[in-house]
């Protein structure tokens, strides 16, 4: 008897942190509350599943994999994920491919989870709500895979748009988009640029360390939050009103309170870029994710044909983006 094919796409955007990330991981947020504003962009994690004849599971990523079980696959995300639909018999090919490669900052293992999750429910005729998707998503990556990052990534990846999030003491997280003018919307996506530095694989470290020092009530560090976490409100503030130059100062001083609480300074290089950004037009710069050594950096700039000219001589390559309002969702 003839199976028909029952393929699944879905695609989950990466992100650029506005104001207030690094509040967003437990140790901090556990006792004194965390919030961010964050966007997605139109950059994206593709997730394809389809059902093989073969009972097996077939992956294909940076390496491919052909197992029988579940307990044989090597990628975490992969096997953890697979397990939660606990499949009986496996037969089932799953493919993934990105916009821009992990190890850059904008939440790529975040944005493959909730893209997974998403198709692998999909296939199994379940819905999941962005809410309920954002939560399993971390579920997945920090319950049981136990690694040291936020929940900002999975969120703002699951629901899309140019969003604020609070994440509460008790776990739960409230999350509501951001009210903008859409004369100010337009000109902060005009404004804004992305340009690649290179690969950053610090990030699992240096949050590591900062859940350390939180626990143990570090007082710099949790000063360090603290400000971190107004700039986050002040930043909304910023954008609901329209002040776009003073939301862009805020970059400068959130630069300044991740080199501060980052064991490793930035290397050299990188606050060579982000000065000659600044001496070209921006008025506000800062590195994207937790990494501090690479990946991309964001400018806020009124003039950005001459920021742009000015990167290129350096050899900085520009990625150009689009807000992403639609968060993950299945194509096919």
């Amino acid at each position: 008897m003839f199976r028909g094919i029952n393929l699944i796409i879905t695609r989950s955007p990466l992100r650029i942190s506005i104001t207030g990330g690094s509040t967003d991981i437990k140790s901090y947020y556990g006792k004194y509350g965390g919030m961010c504003v964050s966007a997605a962009i139109d950059k994206y994690v593709y997730i394809s599943v389809n059902r093989t004849f073969e009972e097996q599971i077939f992956l294909k990523y940076s390496n491919i994999e052909k197992v029988k079980t579940i307990d044989e696959i090597k990628h975490p995300i992969f096997r953890e994920a697979i397990r939660l639909l606990d499949f009986k018999t496996p037969q089932i090919e799953i493919t993934s491919v990105a916009d821009v490669p992990g190890g850059t900052g904008m939440g790529s293992s975040s944005a493959f989870t909730c893209a997974l999750l998403k198709a692998l429910y999909n296939y199994r005729k379940k819905i999941l709500l962005p809410s309920e998707l954002a939560e399993l998503a971390c579920y997945v990556e920090i319950d049981i895979l136990h690694e040291p990052i936020g929940k900002q990534d999975q969120y703002i990846s699951a629901y899309g748009g140019i969003t604020c999030f609070e994440f509460n003491q008790d776990e739960t997280v409230e999350a509501y988009p951001i009210k903008l003018h859409p004369h100010t919307l337009f000109d902060f996506e005009d404004n804004l640029s992305l340009f690649f530095t290179g690969y950053s694989s610090k990030a699992a470290e240096i949050l590591k360390d900062q859940v350390i020092k939180t626990e143990e009530n570090d007082i710099e560090m949790i000063e360090n939050l603290h400000r971190v976490k107004e700039i986050g409100w002040l930043g909304k503030k910023y954008l609901e009103n329209g002040k776009l130059k003073e939301l862009a100062e805020l970059f400068n001083e959130q630069w300044k309170l991740k080199k501060e609480r980052t064991r490793e300074m930035p290397n050299d290089i990188i606050e060579e870029y982000r000065e000659w950004g600044l001496k070209s037009g921006a008025i506000g710069a800062k590195i994207i994710g937790a990494g501090s050594n690479r990946g991309f950096l964001l400018f806020y700039s009124e003039n950005k044909f001459k920021l742009r000219e000015a990167m290129q001589k350096i050899g900085l390559e520009e990625v150009r983006f689009h807000f992403d309002f639609e968060g993950t969702k299945v194509l096919l």
